[in-house]
């Protein structure tokens, strides 16, 4: 009878655990998508586009077209910074002032992004490696995260010269 007990016990005690475990996973979840929701609420505050995807599936990142990421590269009056995770040995014109950081060290690095709040435009060879960078980088914390696809095989300028500044250091402007 004893024994029964005691397994019993070690039973119920097992499912606590469990318990636990799921309420923990549920309150990060929760805790997470009340983040995301509220830098959705700032973003459209401050009048930015956002993709229906944003809102209605909980992404936590936008993708924008080059063609929108072109624009708003030329503009001074938008403040932001670009991000280029492509491989070291990519060979193609890059963003000259672009923050470099190949994907394969950014879990490391992130931290040479200078700002937490400033929008952040991720650029890739193809964009599919700034896709994953979006991914890891909202896990770090980062919320304003826009990512480029197509990424330089289809960047407007990439037949023009890419490596001037258009104004934007040290410009704050509204963001975008």
């Amino acid at each position: 009878m004893d024994l029964k007990i005691f397994q019993m016990l070690e039973f119920i005690n097992s499912r606590l655990n469990n318990i636990e475990k799921n309420i923990t996973r549920m309150d990060e979840k929760l805790d997470f998508s009340i983040t995301l929701q509220r830098n959705h609420l700032v973003r459209i505050k401050n009048g930015e586009e956002l993709d229906d995807n944003m809102i209605l599936m909980g992404r936590p990142y936008n993708d924008i077209n080059p063609q929108k990421a072109w624009s708003i590269y030329n503009n001074p009056n938008i403040d932001f910074l670009v991000l280029d995770v492509s491989q070291k040995s990519f060979q193609g014109n890059r963003l000259k002032e672009a923050i470099q950081i190949p994907l394969e060290e950014l879990h490391v690095r992130f931290v040479e992004i200078p700002s937490k709040t400033v929008p952040v435009m991720i650029i890739s060879e193809n964009g599919l490696r700034s896709i994953s960078a979006c991914e890891l980088l909202v896990k770090k914390g980062f919320f304003n995260i826009n990512n480029i696809s197509g990424g330089y095989e289809f960047w407007p300028g990439k037949e023009e010269s890419i490596s001037y500044n258009n104004g934007r250091e040290g410009n704050p402007g509204t963001d975008f």
